[in-house]
């Protein structure tokens, strides 16, 4: 920072003694020399500059600065020639010299040093020179721009002085040739100078180089011009003052050389750059001139001559292939907006991992089909089973891997004109429409794809999927996108419930969706119709003897459509017939229990909402008694899908049933709202481990803390049921955690009593 005043002041002495010196106070001759000794000093300091720094820096940094020392040595060696003719010599500058070789080289190495520099646009950092308003034209455009300039100044300095001069001063083509280089010379690299200054960013690590060069270019073009017209009009002397800009000149081209890019500042290096009104108006600037000074000798009566209206033509074209090439970079932008605006559509209404439309868009084409007037369509509901085993095994990125690869899969099973959907986690949903002859075929397609194994990170990985299927009546009246969606997510997990890897057909019956409370209620205390139960063996882990059963309600539709439990019973609850439902349920287990004539003990759930209401002593009190069914066969389950409202009445509730000889257990323990405090505070006899506890990632943690639970039931004298075993390695991990009772697909999924497989007399359990 200390330099730039020094400079300044540097500046300011030189353009003093340049003043004082044109005054000629100690005569012509003395001014002269003094004038010539600044002129070449000047220009011998650029060249000491040009070399000392060249020597520190590298690349882009160093050439310029070599070809600009190169240009001003020889200026410099032109500056001695002019000099030695001018005051030793005494016959004055012939034309062409020696002279004229020396000044005219300074362009070609400035001009060379000047590109050198534009080609410097990557930054220290490495980072691509990208301006913000820049389009893909912009290299022609500031090609067109610079010979629109070129083409307005020429005509303007052939006018003001370069004409007459070429017309007074060329005796011959090698003196004309000289004549003409100086000026032409000089607008070319002046307009080169003038460009990259105005289009380029302001934060550039060269701002400052090109800047001081730009500026002691043009000193030095402007005392060459005004020598051109001092010669033109035949001036017999020429001050010291016409020969500032040969001083000035090279002094700031000496700064150009010593300045160095330092460090961008933080504050500027993430600012945006951009093209200033002034830079777009600069061509236009000179041919206004030009227009204005044509415009001038056609009223003066002395008309442009050949060359200015030659150049002044091929400036008009000039400006119109500019305009055309405005035209074509405001559709090139226009074109990108419109790219644009349908990327940010195309983001909002797609899955971002697997390009498949998303939740909002399959919903609006849903619409679309049920108000169509044909509203021929199939929807199909897909949900992978156990997807949370990849995520587990392979974490979320093997999981993210495998959901792109089935998406890939359900893409190849339908047509073009069809919707595949993901609807997040593991569901997809697919909308066909218009003709489909077979869409169970569709359905098919889609398993028997799925069904062949995907790579996952090296490993192939078996996929298999339940699917909900449903093909509207286009006679069904009221019918809605979201009724549809609901019967598919009906179906598909109906198909869970068969035991997975199933597609479930959903067909609307004549009675309208499916309303398991209208059912209920129409049954006036008896079965609904399409209800019924199944029954899951709970084994002695020993000998994998069945020692009790539970029971687990099922329900169909008049047409056939299986209802998943969680539906139903939800239904059931939200209708307030939840105390119904558990009656309903109590009397057909201890029933058919009865009927079989198996002695088994059998699990019936009951919800925690009702535990402690009359109703429910009533109700297990008439059952056993009804069917003759002894006490310490029936277990109650507490299941809870809400919390035991009072804790206090709800274990005195819990002593009553034992009072009957009732067992009481607690259902999914480890999960929803079980706890310690709830095991402290209700005197259960028995509870159920929830599958969470035997099915998770950590073997030797879920082994730790079965122990942990089963050795504290065991101090509190507490059966115990692992729930979820489906596998033998699950089996091992309960088996060492000390649990004798299980419960599982690995022991046989829930069926009617009739198709498990039970002894006709079993071994008598006693406690579970």
């Amino acid at each position: 920072m200390r330099r730039y005043p020094v400079a300044a002041l540097l500046v300011f002495l030189t353009v003093a003694l340049v003043v004082v010196n044109g005054f000629a106070f100690w005569g012509d001759t003395f001014a002269l020399w003094i004038d010539d000794a600044m002129q070449l000093s000047a220009g011998v300091a650029a060249v000491v500059c040009g070399v000392l720094v060249a020597r520190r820096v590298r690349g882009h940094q160093r050439w310029w600065r070599e070809l600009v020392a190169v240009g001003m040595a020889g200026w410099s060696l032109g500056q001695c020639a002019w000099s030695y003719y001018q005051l030793i010599d005494g016959r004055g500058l012939p034309s062409p010299s020696l002279a004229d070789v020396g000044y005219l080289s300074f362009p070609v190495f400035a001009l060379a040093a000047l590109f050198v520099l534009a080609r410097a646009r990557v930054r220290p950092d490495r980072e691509r020179f990208q301006p913000a308003q820049w389009t893909a034209h912009f290299g022609v455009a500031v090609v067109l721009d610079g010979l629109i300039v070129t083409g307005s100044l020429f005509i303007l300095t052939w006018t003001a002085a370069l004409g007459q001069l070429v017309r007074a001063t060329a005796p011959d083509k090698l003196t004309w040739a000289v004549a003409i280089s100086y000026p032409l010379s000089d607008l070319v690299i002046v307009v080169v100078a003038v460009l990259l200054v105005v289009f380029d960013r302001v934060d550039r690590p060269y701002r400052t180089n090109l800047l001081l060069a730009a500026v002691g270019i043009v000193a030095l073009a402007a005392s060459d011009s005004v020598f051109a017209y001092l010669v033109s009009i035949g001036a017999e002397s020429m001050k010291p003052w016409s020969d500032g800009g040969f001083v000035l000149g090279p002094l700031f081209i000496a700064f150009a050389l010593l300045v160095t890019p330092g460090q961008r500042r933080r504050d500027e290096a993430g600012s945006p750059g951009g093209v200033d009104w002034w830079q777009l108006a600069l061509p236009y600037v000179p041919v206004t001139a030009v227009a204005l000074l044509i415009t001038a000798q056609l009223l003066a009566g002395a008309g442009p001559d050949g060359v200015e209206v030659f150049v002044g033509v091929l400036v008009v074209f000039l400006v119109l292939a500019r305009q055309l090439l405005s035209l074509l970079d405001n559709r090139l932008l226009l074109r990108r907006v419109y790219d644009g605006q349908q990327q940010l559509t195309h983001q909002a209404y797609h899955d971002p991992l697997t390009g498949l439309a998303n939740r909002a868009l399959f919903a609006d084409r849903l619409d679309r089909a049920v108000e169509s007037t044909d509203r021929t369509l199939v929807l199909i509901f897909v949900d992978l089973d156990d997807f949370k085993e990849v995520n587990d095994r392979f974490g979320h990125a093997g999981g993210d891997v495998l959901l792109h690869a089935v998406a890939q899969r359900l893409l190849s099973c339908v047509r073009a004109g069809d919707t595949v959907a993901r609807l997040g986690g593991d569901e997809f949903a697919i909308l066909l429409e218009g003709e489909l002859d077979a869409p169970q075929a569709v359905a098919d397609r889609i398993q028997g794809v799925l069904r062949r194994p995907f790579a996952v990170h090296g490993t192939l990985v078996p996929v298999r999927a339940s699917m909900g299927l449903v093909v509207p009546d286009p006679a069904e009246p009221l019918v809605t996108s979201d009724v549809l969606l609901g019967r598919a997510d009906t179906s598909m997990y109906a198909g869970k419930r068969l035991g997975k890897d199933t597609t479930v057909v959903y067909r609307p019956s004549q009675d309208g969706p499916p309303d398991f409370p209208s059912a209920l209620r129409r049954a006036s205390g008896g079965i609904p119709e399409g209800f019924g139960l199944v029954f899951q063996p709970i084994v002695r882990l020993a000998d994998e003897v069945p020692v009790a059963v539970e029971a687990l309600a099922r329900w169909s539709t008049r047409d056939g459509t299986v209802v998943s439990p969680e539906t139903f019973v939800r239904s059931a609850e939200s209708a307030g017939l939840g105390a119904e439902l558990d009656a309903l349920v109590l009397d057909l287990a201890c029933r058919e229990i009865s009927e079989a004539g198996l002695d088994l003990t059998v699990h019936v759930n009951v919800c925690a909402s009702r535990l402690g209401a009359a109703a429910l002593e009533q109700s297990v009190g008439s059952a056993l008694e009804r069917y003759g069914l002894p006490a310490s066969r029936l277990v109650v389950e507490i299941t809870e899908t809400v919390p035991v409202p009072d804790l206090a009445a709800g274990a005195a509730a819990i002593r009553r049933l034992q009072e009957l000889g009732v067992r009481v257990a607690l259902d999914d323990f480890g999960a929803g709202y079980s706890s310690l405090t709830v095991l402290h505070a209700l005197p259960v006899d028995l509870i159920k481990l929830d599958r969470a506890l035997t099915t998770g990632v950590q073997p030797e943690r879920d082994a730790a803390l079965c122990r942990s639970l089963v050795g504290l039931c065991a101090d509190l004298e507490l059966d115990v049921v692992a729930e979820g075993i489906e596998t033998a390695e699950q089996a091992s991990l309960v088996i060492a955690a000390g649990c004798t009772t299980a419960q599982g697909y690995l022991y046989g999924r829930p069926a009617p009593l009739s198709a498990l497989r039970l002894p006709t007399i079993p071994a008598a359990a006693g406690r579970e």
